[in-house]
């Protein structure tokens, strides 16, 4: 069947300027952008709201966090997924890779009990054609985790795969460098007494001595074979770009200082920074703005993290606080994401792209109201 709409009096951004216009899509995808009105009777009057790309998202734990709300709370993975995917679509965002942690960050957490449920869902979730945004996987492995190669492998030639982490949550180093930042955020999030949170650094570093350079060297290997993405993740030095480099991977998930992200960038890594970070105006671990790498001119990707709503905020703050210009500002979030991992038939609007699109208007504040989504041509908020 041909479905069309027409979309009209909308600013629409493009790679490089907005316009304020029409366009109209067919089958699913964006068949002609111009200037002016239209004479078609039928068309949808967006009153001057911006139209943009479909957010591309291409790092959230927000499934996570519908699955474990609170500490050792499990709730139903169904019920979960379907409350994940109406947040993230309902924030703008039509492509998501929902972020699996292979291997948690504690040797009795939940997510290693939920790799294979929470991906089983998601597959079974789209072929029932339950799901508004269009979901696929990134694998976060936590290379010092004993288990993470017997986790990881049942993904090694899923085709929903799009990217695959490597991190080293280690304390002392990379993200937490601070370990008081780290004692806030584990005491705060896993209710660890004093005795507890000191045995857990005591047995994170042990764990790194034992695996951590084994299962990054297994782990490329095993991606590189199946054809997937690669990012390193809270890279904090020199060295740590550099070996990210010599790996092989090619995207540099949060650095956490002013010089990893300029060593990614003269490396040829894409860096993604938290929007959670551009909203609050710094990170809450006490790292690198990602305000002031957009500045430096070494931001590529704007991530929601663990707030899907901070996507579409975090690119409109770039461009009215960090003087990004408005469209550049939007492909963090749009464009450069679907790049990043080769999902090039959306992310932009021109002709014979997929008709993933969001049509928001920022209030007096700069927080954006996302009013419509459309995923391939078809309302879905």
């Amino acid at each position: 069947m041909n479905h069309a709409l027409t979309l009209t009096n909308a600013q629409i951004v493009l790679d490089d300027e907005i316009v304020l216009g029409t366009l109209r899509i067919e089958n699913g995808r964006i068949a002609d952008v111009s200037s002016g009105g239209t004479g078609v009777t039928a068309a949808e009057d967006l009153e001057g709201d911006y139209l943009c790309p479909g957010l591309v998202e291409l790092h959230t734990d927000n499934l996570e966090k519908h699955v474990q709300p609170r500490p050792k709370v499990k709730w139903p993975t169904s019920s979960a997924l379907l409350a994940h995917d109406a947040q993230v679509v309902a924030s703008g965002i039509t492509t998501v890779l929902d972020a699996i942690a292979v291997g948690g960050t504690l040797s009795e957490d939940v997510r290693d009990y939920l790799v294979r449920e929470s991906s089983e869902a998601i597959h079974a979730f789209r072929a029932d054609g339950l799901l508004r945004a269009d979901h696929h996987l990134h694998m976060r492995c936590e290379v010092a985790h004993k288990d993470v190669l017997t986790l990881f492998e049942p993904f090694k030639s899923d085709p929903l795969v799009k990217l695959v982490s490597l991190m080293d949550h280690t304390p002392g180093q990379r993200q937490f460098v601070n370990l008081e930042k780290l004692r806030v955020y584990y005491k705060g999030r896993h209710h660890l007494d004093d005795a507890a949170f000191e045995q857990m650094i005591i047995d994170r570093k042990e764990a790194q001595i034992l695996y951590s350079d084994k299962h990054r060297r297994i782990l490329v290997e095993m991606a590189h074979e199946a054809g997937y993405p690669l990012a390193s993740h809270d890279d904090a030095t020199v060295e740590h770009v550099d070996e990210a480099a010599e790996l092989g991977l090619t995207i540099s998930e949060f650095p956490t200082t002013l010089e990893a992200a300029k060593a990614a960038h003269a490396k040829g890594l894409r860096t993604i920074m938290g929007g959670p970070n551009v909203v609050r105006g710094g990170s809450h671990s006490g790292n690198v703005s990602a305000g002031e790498l957009a500045e430096a001119g070494v931001l590529d990707c704007l991530s929601s993290d663990y707030v899907p709503a901070s996507l579409l905020h975090g690119a409109l703050l770039l461009n009215s606080q960090h003087g990004i210009a408005l469209p550049k500002a939007l492909a963090t979030v749009t464009r450069n994401p679907a790049e990043m991992v080769g999902m090039e038939d959306r992310g932009r609007i021109v002709s014979g792209r997929r008709a993933d699109l969001v049509r928001f208007r920022a209030l007096p504040d700069g927080v954006p109201a996302v009013r419509r989504v459309w995923r391939e041509g078809m309302r879905v908020l």
